[in-house]
C-alpha cells in the first residue's frame, strides 16, 4: 500500500481493515462503470417498476417503491414519509423500499428546513397512499364482478366478503388503469384506522448506517476522480491578490491549481472564491494547500471585529428603534414606573458544525452536469450549479446522499457549486472535500444579535408595560447586497409573537451590517430572541418574589389566541395559515404544566441545586424544558437532567419526535455553552471542537426526558422546536442554583467569577 493510498483510505477501508471479526458487508458508490460493493446504497427505481403515482412505483414482485423527496440527516424523514403512505396505502412494512428522490419541481418545495416536511406533505402523501388502495380495490371488484364496497384492502392484499383473496401483486396492470377519484372525494383512514402513523418505528436505514453500508457524499467514488481541497479568502468579499503555487504543485499527487471567481452582488450560495487545489487523492490536496503561497485582498470586511461589534449592537439596542408591533403605551408606563427591571441580552455568531462537513462530487458535460451532494435542497444546487457553469437548471441533475447532520448549513450549497466549476475547467469528476476547519471558518453563520427588554411592574409584580428592541446581522443580507435590516419572517421567530399578556407592549428592531456570512441554524432567530424573553420573564418573577413556573403562566395569561394584527408587517406564522395554526397560549401553558409535573417542581433542592423553566412556541409547536444543574462552590456546573413536554399536534413517528426532541436539547446547549464564532480583522478565530466547542457526554444530561403531548391538531414542526427553550432554561437554572444571572452566551467563567 502506498503512502498516498493510505492518507485517501475512505471510513469503509477503515472499517474493512480493522473488523476483528466476522464479514462485515460495506458499500461504495462509484458513479461510473458497473457498480462494485454496492450492498447498502441508497436503493435505486426497478427498471421494471410501474409508475402509480408521483410517489409510488409499483414492482412486479409486489414490492412498493415509495419516493422520499426530502433530504435524510438523521430525522428520520425516509422513515415517516413510508410510514404516511404506506399507512393509507394498506402495504405491508417489509414490502416497502424508499427511493430518494433527486433535485425535481415535479415533487414542489424540496427545501428540507424550517421543520416542515410532514407538515407541508402529509395531507398529499395520504391521498397518494390512499389513491392506490383505491386502485387496487376496485381492480380486485372488478376482475371478481363485485361491487368495490364489498372489497376491503389490508395489508397487500384485497379479500372480497365471500373471503376471495388477490395479492396486490397480482392486480397491478389492472390497478393502473383505474382512475382514482380526486383528492376531496377520496376516502382516507380515519385516525383510529391508522397502523403505522402515529406510532413508534425503527430508522428504516438504521441497519445500513450502523454497518457503514449508507452512503454518505464522501463515499461517493468514480475510479477517475480528482480530488478537491480548496484555500478560501480568510473575510467575506475578500478575493486572490497574488499567489504562487510552485511549491503546492510540487507535492506529489498534486495535478493542477485552479482559482475559483469570486462572488459577485450579494453572497446569495455562490462561492467564497480563492483557490482549489486539484490532486489525485485527499492527502496530496491537503498537503498542497498547505504549500500553497498565497496573498490576499481582504476588502471592506478586513475590519469586522467582534468585541467592536457586540459594543455597537448594544448601543443600538438601547436606543429608539424602528416600529414593530405595538400596543398601549408602554413609553409612557415605562417612564412613570416606580418598579421598573431592564436587561441586556447577548448572543454571538454560532456555526451549525454538522459532524459531516460539506461535500460533493460533480461531472460536467457539455449537456449537463451531474452532482452527488449530502444537501438539505437539491433545487437549490440545480439553481446555484446552473449559474456557476452557465447552464439551465433544467439540465443540472442532482443526486441526494445521506447527510451526517446538516442544521442548516447544507441548504446552501456552494460546495456544490465549487464542485461543478472546477469539473468544468479540468473536464474530469471532482469530489470537493471540505475539512472541519473549512467548515467552521468558512460557513453561513447564526446571526449575532444583542437584546434590551423593560418592563414596569405593577404592585402585585405584573408586566403592566413591556419593551423589547432586538438588532442582529440579517439574513436578508446574503440575499440583498447592503440590507441591514431583516426580513420580517426572522422577526416572527420568537420576537412579534411574543406570548406576555400586558396591556402596554413596544416592540422595535435596530439594523445591524452583516460582515460575514449569515445563513440559518436550527431554530434560526428563535435562540436569540427565546433567550431574552424567557430569561426576562425569570428575572421578573425573582423580582416580583413569585415562583418562576407560577409567573410564567401568570404573564402568558389565560388560555386565548394570541392577536398579533397589530404589528406593521403582516405575521408570517412559519407560512402557516393562521385559522388552522393560532397562537394558542392554551397549548403553551398545557407544556409548561406537564413540564412541571415530570420534573417534580417545586420539591426541595439540595444546596448547589437548581430547576430552571422556559417555553416557547416555534415552528408551530410548542415546547417547555425543565433542566436541573448543580453548580460547585468552585463554580463547575453539572447538568443533571432535563425534562421536556412538546406538542406537535399530529405525529408520525412517536419515536423519531422523542430523539428529536432530545438531540434538539442537546444542541441546545451548544448554543449556551459553545464559545461562539468570533472574528477579528474579519477571520474567524476558531477551527475545530477544540476551540468551537459542541457539547461532550460531560455536558449534557444523563437522561433527557421526552413527553409528546397527544393532539388531533395539524402536524407542526419537530426538529427544531426543543433547541431555543434550552438555553434559558439552563441559565434559569443555574440562577436557581447559586444566584448568578446569565445575560450573555456563552456561559463560559462567568460562573467562576
Amino acid at each position: 500500500m502506498s503512502e498516498n493510498t493510505y492518507f485517501d483510505m475512505n471510513r469503509r477501508s477503515f472499517l474493512k481493515s480493522t473488523a476483528a471479526a466476522g464479514a462485515l458487508v460495506l458499500g461504495t458508490y462509484f458513479m461510473g462503470g458497473a457498480p462494485r460493493a454496492m450492498a447498502g446504497v441508497l436503493a435505486k427505481p426497478a427498471e421494471n417498476a410501474k409508475r402509480a403515482n408521483l410517489f409510488i412505483a409499483l414492482r412486479p414482485d409486489g414490492m412498493v417503491e415509495v419516493t422520499c423527496h426530502r433530504s435524510e440527516m438523521g430525522q428520520q424523514i425516509r422513515t415517516a414519509i413510508a410510514q404516511i403512505v404506506a399507512d393509507e396505502m394498506e402495504a405491508a412494512w417489509d414490502k416497502v423500499i424508499v427511493i430518494q428522490g433527486k433535485g425535481d419541481p415535479k415533487y414542489g418545495d424540496q427545501n428540507t428546513d424550517g421543520s416542515r416536511s410532514i407538515r407541508f406533505n402529509m395531507q398529499r402523501l395520504r391521498e397518494m397512499g390512499a389513491s392506490v388502495r383505491h386502485m387496487m380495490q376496485h381492480a380486485a371488484a372488478k376482475r371478481w364482478g363485485v361491487e368495490p364496497s364489498t372489497c376491503v384492502a389490508e395489508q397487500h392484499v384485497v379479500t372480497h366478503t365471500s373471503g376471495k383473496t388477490l395479492a396486490y401483486k397480482d392486480l397491478i396492470d389492472d390497478a393502473l388503469t383505474i382512475t382514482p377519484p380526486e383528492a376531496d372525494k377520496l376516502k382516507l383512514k380515519e385516525r383510529k384506522e391508522w397502523r403505522y402513523i402515529n406510532t413508534g418505528m425503527a430508522h428504516i436505514d438504521l441497519q445500513d448506517i450502523v454497518t457503514g453500508k449508507a452512503i454518505f457524499a464522501a463515499d461517493v467514488r468514480e475510479p477517475k476522480a480528482l480530488v478537491a481541497i480548496i484555500e478560501r479568502p480568510p473575510v467575506v468579499g475578500g478575493k486572490v491578490k497574488s499567489f504562487n503555487a510552485d511549491k503546492a504543485k510540487a507535492v506529489n499527487g498534486v495535478v493542477d491549481v485552479i482559482e475559483i471567481p469570486a462572488p459577485k452582488g450579494a453572497p446569495q450560495f455562490q462561492p467564497k472564491g480563492g483557490l482549489a487545489i486539484i490532486a489525485n487523492n485527499t492527502w496530496a490536496a491537503w498537503q498542497g494547500r498547505k504549500a500553497l503561497d498565497v496573498t490576499w485582498d481582504d476588502g471592506a470586511n478586513g475590519d469586522y471585529n467582534s468585541a467592536n461589534f457586540k459594543e455597537q449592537l448594544l448601543n443600538t439596542v438601547n436606543a429608539p428603534q424602528a416600529l414593530v408591533r405595538e400596543k398601549g403605551d408602554a413609553l409612557s408606563v415605562l417612564e412613570k414606573a416606580s418598579d421598573k427591571l431592564v436587561a441586556d441580552y447577548y448572543v454571538p455568531h454560532l456555526a451549525q458544525a454538522p459532524m459531516e462537513p460539506p461535500c460533493a462530487t460533480a461531472m460536467y458535460y457539455k449537456d449537463r452536469v451531474d452532482v452527488w451532494a449530502a444537501t438539505q435542497n437539491p433545487q437549490a444546487d440545480m439553481e446555484t450549479v446552473g449559474a456557476m457553469v452557465g447552464m439551465d437548471k433544467e439540465k443540472i441533475n442532482v443526486h441526494v446522499t445521506m447527510l451526517g447532520g446538516a442544521f442548516g448549513r447544507k441548504s446552501k450549497p456552494d460546495f456544490s457549486a465549487e464542485a461543478a466549476f472546477l469539473s468544468m475547467k479540468t473536464g474530469k469528476p471532482i469530489r470537493v472535500q471540505w475539512t472541519r476547519e473549512d467548515d467552521i471558518q468558512h460557513g453561513f453563520y447564526h446571526a449575532v444579535s444583542a437584546q434590551h427588554v423593560e418592563a414596569a411592574l405593577d404592585e402585585n409584580g405584573k408586566i403592566d408595560a413591556y419593551l423589547h428592541r432586538t438588532a442582529f446581522s440579517p439574513i436578508a443580507s446574503t440575499f440583498q447586497e447592503g440590507a441591514n435590516a431583516p426580513f420580517s419572517f426572522e422577526l416572527d421567530l420568537g420576537f412579534t409573537d411574543n406570548p406576555i399578556l400586558t396591556p402596554n407592549m413596544k416592540l422595535e428592531r435596530g439594523e445591524a451590517p452583516a460582515k460575514a456570512r449569515i445563513g440559518w441554524m436550527r431554530s434560526v432567530s428563535n435562540i436569540f430572541h427565546a433567550f431574552a424573553v424567557q430569561s426576562f420573564i425569570n428575572e421578573a418573577a425573582h423580582k416580583a418574589g413569585k415562583d418562576s413556573k407560577d409567573y410564567l403562566l401568570e404573564v402568558i395569561g389565560p388560555d386565548r389566541i394570541i392577536d398579533v394584527t397589530d404589528q406593521k408587517a403582516e405575521y408570517q406564522n412559519y407560512w402557516g395559515d393562521k385559522s388552522v395554526y393560532p397562537l394558542d397560549t392554551g397549548r403553551l401553558r398545557n407544556v409548561i404544566e406537564k413540564v412541571s409535573d415530570m420534573a417534580g417542581w417545586g420539591r426541595k433542592m439540595p444546596k448547589g441545586r437548581g430547576l430552571g423553566i422556559a417555553a416557547h412556541r416555534s415552528f408551530l409547536t410548542y415546547v417547555a424544558t425543565v433542566v436541573e444543574v448543580e453548580v460547585s462552590d468552585a463554580g463547575d456546573l453539572s447538568v443533571i437532567k432535563s425534562w421536556v413536554a412538546i406538542d406537535a399536534g399530529t405525529v408520525v413517528n412517536t419515536d423519531t419526535v422523542k430523539n428529536q426532541t432530545q438531540g434538539g436539547s442537546v444542541y441546545g446547549i451548544t448554543t449556551a455553552i459553545s464559545d461562539g464564532i468570533t472574528f477579528d480583522k474579519g477571520r474567524v478565530q476558531q477551527s475545530n471542537f477544540h476551540n468551537y466547542r459542541v457539547p461532550r457526554m460531560s455536558d449534557s444530561p444523563l437522561e433527557v426526558e421526552v413527553e409528546v403531548i397527544e393532539s388531533d391538531a395539524p402536524p407542526a414542526g419537530v426538529g427544531e422546536p426543543a433547541t431555543p427553550v434550552y438555553a434559558p432554561a439552563l441559565c434559569n437554572a443555574i440562577f436557581a442554583a447559586c444566584g448568578k444571572r446569565i445575560r450573555q452566551l456563552p456561559i463560559g467563567n462567568q460562573l467562576k467569577a
